[in-house]
């Protein structure tokens, strides 16, 4: 399996990076995880995304699915040769709203999952939690077939005690790292201190900090988490296109 960072930045893109969006790649399968501001043009410089098998939304904040609107117009209007007659795109059915916008004719369709049962696309075995967010979101665990190292995303979440089981023994966690260790006060996102802590209780092997702040400095970010995670714990900042390979 392997991960590409197509962007990493919360709230909004800045310094030519975009914001949550990563491309999931198992064989011949493809797999959008949530669709940032900016992850579009990313994901062209990879692959055709006519090439994309599904896509994956953990919420419906702009920041992670900015890009669906003009995804769905490029499987309407641009030439080649798509790999299906439509993209599925899979969200959250309870914010009706949103999660029936995603059907676009002749182009994409909406497609449900929920924390109840796990969702099975091509070769990868998903399993969902929901996290504490001022809207519903989930964490993702991805398995992938006859292969022992799991990925699991927290998406954007404060610290909830069942994220730490939920990422137990995974190989690679993306962790919502929105503040330093500073930050006070009531929040939706981890702290740097709080992104380290939760994979030093999960026991995962790399940490990858995502949903980064725009200011600050990005060292002191990493610093913060790897005191919190411990020397067990690769802590590692996110580059545009970074590819993540388990």
């Amino acid at each position: 399996m392997k991960i590409t960072v197509l962007g990493y930045y919360g709230g909004y893109p800045a310094n030519g990076i975009g914001t949550s969006g990563f491309l999931i790649e198992s064989g011949d399968y493809h797999l959008l995880l949530d669709a940032g501001s900016g992850t579009l043009l990313v994901l062209e410089e990879i692959m055709s995304p006519l090439q994309l098998d599904a896509v994956l939304l953990t919420h419906y904040h702009a920041d992670h699915i900015a890009d669906v609107g003009v995804l769905k117009h490029y499987w309407q209007l641009a030439p080649g040769e798509k790999k299906q007659p439509l993209l599925p795109i899979y969200g959250n059915p309870a914010d009706s709203v949103n999660f029936n916008s995603l059907d676009w004719p002749n182009s994409t369709q909406k497609m449900p999952y929920d924390a109840t049962s796990h969702l099975q696309l091509g070769p990868l075995k998903l399993t969902f939690l929901q996290t504490k967010h001022p809207v519903t979101t989930f964490a993702v665990r991805i398995q992938e077939a006859n292969n022992p190292n799991e990925l699991v995303y927290t998406a954007d979440t404060a610290v909830i005690p069942e994220l730490a089981e939920f990422s137990k023994g995974a190989e690679v966690l993306l962790a919502d790292t929105n503040f330093f260790a500073d930050k006070t006060g009531e929040r939706w996102h981890l702290t740097s201190t709080e992104a380290g802590a939760l994979a030093k209780e999960a026991q995962v092997k790399r940490l990858y900090l995502t949903h980064l702040p725009q200011t600050g400095s990005l060292a002191q970010l990493v610093n913060e988490a790897q005191i919190s995670a411990g020397s067990e714990v690769k802590v590692m900042n996110v580059q545009r296109k970074l590819e993540i390979l388990l």
